[in-house]
């Protein structure tokens, strides 16, 4: 049996949080020994793990300028400060501080993979968690391994760094099973009207993740007489952006906060179509869960979104990443006459790509071949 260790900061809600605990719950445990370790303690998804997941956690809560703090320490001294036993693998599930902590590892007899979720194209982005940048390279070349959620996310990655070790594609887990079963659950999700067209916006309610691009093209649809309304799943610093823009626009009543949900695929379902408005993403876990379900996307080009939805929209609209281009695809999939119906279809048949069973077992497949 191997033991390992999957250090990432917090298990919040995030996507790359969300996804840990889907792939630990469902990894082997008669193969694999397996310990979460968190920088901060507290998170929403701890309480999602299952109970043979041993957890750790360094400080019970998060503190103003710790990545600055971890960088006044040489990462071996990091690493021996939290990782107190031995491991046969241990993998930073996220970029930064994580993976700094770990490269201190000097122990032969332990494999270091790195996951990288975020895109470093430039200098800039990738030392983000180090001191500088020739550290950050330093450190990701001490890792045996190197994975990567998106094709994207991997070519931004070897390019900055001049990256020569193995590194690989690896697409985050799902539960694809519960996420079917929450969705056929219809509780509460009558306030959504079937006179209307209902468009869903599921992640963190941020400027980075386009809820001001959402706000405007919602107003744009009005005025061009589209009977839609917005309705955004999740918590963010940028809801009073949200909740301000409605008010002074009159769109109180087709403009929707609702919050962080335990079970958002309901409310996807039931939306006639899923938008992603981001600036960047790793690998977007929300977009995944959406073809899931079968409901249609259209979305930025963002990291990963044409592995997901084709190179020539097969199997979703992926639009340039601006603002008047996402208006464009959303008008287009909802006046195209049996376009959001196909792309309804083509949801489901791409959804399977992602089950669990599969990106599970590329996963320990790779654990098992280190």
């Amino acid at each position: 049996m191997k033991k390992i260790l999957f250090l990432i900061p917090n298990l919040s809600v995030g996507g790359a949080e969300k996804v840990l605990v889907n792939l630990v719950n469902n990894m082997n445990k008669e193969k694999f020994d397996i310990t979460v370790q968190v920088l901060f303690a507290g998170g929403v998804n701890e309480k999602f793990l299952k109970p043979h997941i041993k957890y750790k956690y360094c400080y019970k809560k998060i503190f103003r300028g710790n990545s600055k703090y971890f960088c006044l320490f040489k990462p071996e001294t990091l690493y021996k400060r939290f990782i107190k036993e031995h491991y046969d693998i241990i993998v930073s599930y996220l970029e930064g501080p994580t993976a700094r902590i770990v490269s201190g590892c000097n122990d032969k007899d332990t494999k270091l993979v790195s996951w990288i979720h975020c895109r470093m194209s430039n200098e800039k982005e990738a030392m983000v968690g180090f001191r500088n940048f020739e550290e950050a390279k330093k450190c990701y070349n001490k890792f045996d391994y190197t994975a990567c959620v998106s094709k994207m996310t991997m070519d931004y990655f070897t390019d900055t760094f001049d990256f020569k070790k193995p590194i690989e594609v690896l697409y985050n887990t799902n539960e694809t099973d519960d996420i079917c079963r929450l969705a056929n659950d219809e509780e509460n999700t009558q306030m959504m009207s079937g006179d209307e067209t209902n468009i869903c916006v599921v992640g963190k309610v941020h400027i980075r993740k386009g809820c001001d691009r959402i706000c405007h093209i919602q107003k744009r649809l009005k005025s061009d007489g589209f009977n839609t309304h917005i309705y955004f799943l999740g918590v963010g610093p940028d809801e009073n952006f949200v909740k301000d823009f409605a008010k002074e626009n009159g769109l109180e009543n087709s403009i929707t906060l609702l919050g962080y949900q335990t079970n958002p695929y309901k409310y996807v379902k039931k939306c006639d179509l899923f938008v992603c408005a981001s600036l960047a993403e790793g690998f977007s876990t929300a977009t995944t869960e959406s073809l899931i379900v079968g409901t249609p996307v259209v979305t930025t080009l963002c990291s990963g979104m044409q592995e997901m939805l084709g190179y020539s929209n097969e199997y979703g609209i992926v639009t340039e990443n601006n603002e008047d281009a996402l208006y464009d695809g959303i008008k287009k999939i909802l006046t195209e006459k049996g376009l959001l119906e196909h792309y309804a279809k083509q949801a489901k048949v791409r959804g399977q790509r992602f089950s669990t069973e599969k990106t599970v077992k590329a996963v320990e497949d790779m654990l098992e071949s280190l």
